[in-house]
């Protein structure tokens, strides 16, 4: 017979369900983990091993195939290639609509978005957790620093953070391993910017990739980075961190974890006289079986907007809004990072230099603008930081063919430094995602509606964002400064950081969560996903959600063994 009875569920198996799912194995409980999507295993990556010759079209997908499979996560122009293909859902085949554009950018299987995310791991800080408090803008952190700075230690010593210490309040280090070094080009910047600029600093970029291997650490599904940058298609070295390379074996290995893939959760079920969610209804994404699944607590990690989503649809007589939205505040307060700003420009000389391998990150230029009152900005609110990097590129001359093309081949070009900045976007309650209960997928399950835009305090940092960029890029000495400001390029979703819609916060009135990212009307029920988010930092933010995940397990496990949940 099959067991519908755990003590544990776990919806979603990305970063954070994945830590999640790991962490409630390890202390034992018999956890259930869903995953809407079909299975993927460690290994089952089909473009990981080809060069770009051997993928369609020299990787791009082409434009019937856009037209008809993928024509909203196409504003993304960079994203839908062949070689990740394989991880990106159809826009026809689950849709979802617009007040606003909005990128929804989604992979629905096993391992969800830690198969081919960004890995940039860097910390936040209390300048990020104050801010709301201190600008009174949306509502205060239940969390500072201090609650979370172990539990970043803990998360980190098992990721495996590449990193390099640089002692700055806004961008706390961590426990790193060896960082992935800047090469000649990225450490003149650093260099030229210390110089003119000591507010600012180029560092190699903090990243879950192993640059060295540590079998005290690290497990035998982990080997030492490549440095073949093809991370997004998916790592058979599990050199980077994901579900499937970390997570997923040290839960498997307690024996306390049953995964069901193609599970498709329609609703969390509310018992009104235990005053408790009791389970969740699921519906099997291949044959259209329902089944209820039961546990003592539940973790919801289907990302910001799946998570969102299944409350939302999770209606009852005691919460006819949505499970735990008594505030109203469910599916509001969606944030990302915008992002399609910076600059990029020449580097001349050097040209005696050049640089093993292709790593997978380059450098990090954390936030220096209204980090205190000597870099106050008056035009805008919050702050920026930039990701880039230094390369050659090859020149080669139009017409040339056979040996001589082959020679002018094997030439590295002039140095290139490419910025790309990353600002925060502030909570508005009017930036949202609804469902449409008139509209269903193929599923049944109601359509997702977003409307959320970028305004005015995002449109003027961008302004002195770029002009940051060229600053930099001129101190250097770089040619050709050639910047860009691609608002329209920049819907939300577009930077995949979505963030928000079950905040957290000290009030049940104003947020959904508590400082223990519990549900302040279903105390088991638990979410550590980028809902939870109360603001959005620039900071990439899934290193946050593993270490509040670790966290709300163990607070979990001790609320249950002193029988108080």
């Amino acid at each position: 017979m099959m067991n519908t009875k755990f003590d544990a569920i776990v919806i979603g198996s990305g970063i954070s369900g994945g830590y999640s799912a790991m962490e409630l194995c390890k202390k034992g409980y018999k956890t259930l983990m869903l995953e809407r999507g079909r299975m993927v295993k460690h290994g089952d990556y089909p473009t990981a091993h080809m060069d770009k010759w051997d993928l369609p079209n020299q990787n791009n997908v082409s434009l019937a195939e856009k037209e008809k499979h993928y024509f909203k996560q196409d504003k993304l122009a960079w994203w839908v290639k062949e070689d990740v293909k394989p991880f990106i859902n159809k826009d026809d085949e689950y849709p979802y609509d617009e007040v606003e554009p909005f990128a929804w950018i989604r992979g629905h299987h096993v391992g969800g978005r830690s198969v081919m995310w960004g890995r940039h791991c860097p910390r936040w800080s209390d300048i990020d957790f104050e801010a709301n408090k201190k600008e009174g803008i949306a509502v205060d952190w239940p969390i500072r620093y201090a609650d979370i700075e172990s539990w970043y230690d803990y998360v980190e010593t098992f990721v495996g953070i590449a990193g390099q210490a640089e002692g700055l309040k806004q961008a706390p280090d961590g426990k790193f391993i060896a960082p992935f070094p800047l090469n000649a080009a990225e450490t003149k910047l650093r260099e030229a910017v210390r110089k003119k600029y000591p507010n600012r600093v180029v560092t190699p970029c903090r990243t879950a990739n192993l640059s060295e291997y540590k079998p005290d650490v690290h497990l035998g599904t982990r080997g030492q980075c490549m440095a073949r940058n093809r991370c997004k298609r998916g790592c058979p070295f599990g050199a980077y961190f994901s579900t499937q390379s970390a997570t997923l074996p040290v839960a498997q290995d307690t024996g306390n974890l049953t995964l069901k893939s193609d599970a498709i959760v329609m609703e969390i079920i509310y018992d009104s006289e235990l005053k408790r969610a009791s389970g969740v209804k699921v519906k099997d994404a291949n044959t259209g079986n329902v089944t209820i699944y039961n546990a003592r607590i539940i973790f919801c990690n289907a990302s910001t907007v799946g998570t969102a989503a299944i409350l939302l649809n999770s209606r009852s007589e005691a919460f006819p809004n949505g499970l735990g939205n008594s505030s109203g505040e469910l599916g509001h307060n969606i944030m990302d990072h915008h992002y399609r700003m910076g600059a990029s420009g020449t580097l001349e000389g050097l040209e005696d230099e050049y640089y093993k391998g292709r790593r997978p990150k380059g450098f990090f230029i954390p936030p220096f603008t209204n980090i205190d009152d000597d870099t106050r900005e008056k035009g805008y609110l919050r702050n920026f930081s930039y990701q880039g990097g230094a390369s050659r590129a090859t020149n080669i001359p139009e017409g040339i063919v056979g040996a001589e093309l082959k020679n002018e081949i094997l030439k590295p070009g002039t140095w290139r430094i490419n910025m790309e900045c990353f600002g925060e976007i502030l909570p508005y309650h009017d930036n949202k995602m609804f469902l449409n209960f008139d509209k269903r997928d193929k599923h049944g399950m109601p359509i997702i509606t977003f409307d959320a835009k970028i305004r005015e305090n995002e449109i003027k940092m961008r302004e002195h964002a770029v002009k940051c960029a060229v600053e930099m890029l001129e101190a250097a000495g770089c040619k050709n400064i050639r910047e860009r400001n691609l608002l329209s390029e920049s819907a939300i979703g577009a930077c995949i950081h979505e963030m928000g819609t079950a905040r957290m916060g000290h009030d049940p009135k104003t947020s959904v969560l508590n400082k223990w990212n519990q549900m302040h009307d279903v105390p088991n029920v638990f979410v550590t996903d980028g809902a939870c988010m109360t603001s959005a930092g620039t900071q990439n933010p899934s290193l946050t959600y593993m270490a509040l995940s670790a966290r709300a397990v163990d607070y979990a496990d001790k609320q249950i063994k002193a029988n108080k949940l």
